[in-house]
């Protein structure tokens, strides 16, 4: 599958740059996740009006749906320095310790994707968290001695798509952890609305309604279609995207009025198709359609899941019968649609 895709999780460069230009500064700023938005102000408040740094934080759920942005606001609302990294790239506990040593009073220590971090990396983190301090063990063998370094006050924020995959003592040294949820229509129209105005395109009531109806309930996947889109208006018609404009331009990239762009239809396809419907083990299904496991479990089938095209079994992926219907196919054994 080489081709972009909607809801591709790594972004290319330029789509970075535009994604931190989109990206909200503040709580206020912030669309959607109401409750949550609540509870980070209260964390806040009290822990400024204390002069001591936030919680730690564990940010959940389905990729594009703030958790990066909102650990940026963070420290944007405590006016400290915010330090980006991931699981994958503490690759040793050394990594993670010259990152620690470096933190100043209060700052913000941003992991994205923890659940891949390894666990002698991990381990290094207990202390850390709790008690701000960091072993480090020099020479080898006989002569090696541990000694214990003090590390200053600063708030660890985690993301994961993957909450099952963290160990029990990490979770606990968490002292909050959401879980983010799809946003409504209306916030998504909103975010489009938002989006539309800093990257100066003009978008009507039908258009950004348009938008946010095929968005699968993702800021993300909201911004990357009105980009698409955009593309699309200026170089076929006036540069304004109104609900005709959208609606063609997002055909044109494959994208149809449920949201499901090529791989979700590839998924549903080869599951009814080459599998009966199903049950297909996840492993099968990710070589059949040309993907990484993870990424059909974690990027797609969530949303398969929320629209009711598919079911999670003991034996495998079933294909639902409304699965069938969106396909234009019918199921075996029951009458011709």
């Amino acid at each position: 599958m080489e081709d972009e895709r909607i809801v591709e999780p790594d972004l290319l460069p330029d789509e970075r740059e535009f994604d931190a230009a989109l990206r909200p500064k503040t709580l206020d700023e912030f669309v959607g996740q109401e409750r949550i938005k609540e509870q980070l102000h209260l964390l806040i408040d009290g822990a400024r009006a204390r002069g001591e740094p936030v919680d730690h934080l564990l940010f959940s759920g389905p990729p594009g749906l703030g958790k990066t942005t909102l650990a940026g606001i963070v420290a944007n609302e405590m006016g400290v320095s915010f330090q980006p990294t991931s699981g994958p790239a503490l690759d040793r506990p050394g990594d993670l310790a010259a990152i620690l040593t470096n933190l100043e009073e209060g700052d913000v220590l941003f992991v994205d994707e923890i659940h891949r971090m390894p666990r002698a990396v991990e381990e290094v983190l207990y202390p850390a968290m709790e008690d701000y301090k960091l072993d480090v063990v020099l020479g080898k063998g006989p002569s090696a001695r541990s000694i214990r370094l003090e590390l200053p006050r600063f708030t660890m924020v985690a993301a994961t798509t993957r909450p099952g995959r963290i160990t029990l003592p990490l979770r606990e040294r968490f002292g909050f952890s959401p879980r983010l949820d799809y946003y409504s229509r209306e916030e998504v129209e909103h975010i489009v609305h938002r989006s539309a105005g800093i990257l100066e395109v003009a978008v009507d009531f039908e258009g950004a309604q348009e938008i946010a109806r095929r968005s699968r309930g993702t800021p993300r996947v909201a911004n990357r279609l009105l980009r698409r889109v955009r593309d699309f208006a200026q170089v076929r018609h006036d540069g304004a995207v109104t609900g005709d404009v959208a609606r063609a331009g997002l055909e044109l990239f494959e994208v149809d009025e449920e949201g499901l762009d090529k791989l979700d239809l590839a998924i549903l396809t080869t599951i009814v198709r080459k599998f009966g419907g199903g049950p297909v083990g996840l492993s099968t299904l990710a070589a059949a359609v040309g993907e990484e496991t993870d990424t059909v479990e974690d990027v797609y089938e969530p949303y398969l899941l929320q629209l009711g095209l598919l079911h999670r079994t003991p034996r495998g992926r079933v294909a639902t019968e409304r699965a069938y219907r969106h396909l234009g196919v019918t199921a075996e054994g029951a009458l011709p649609l």
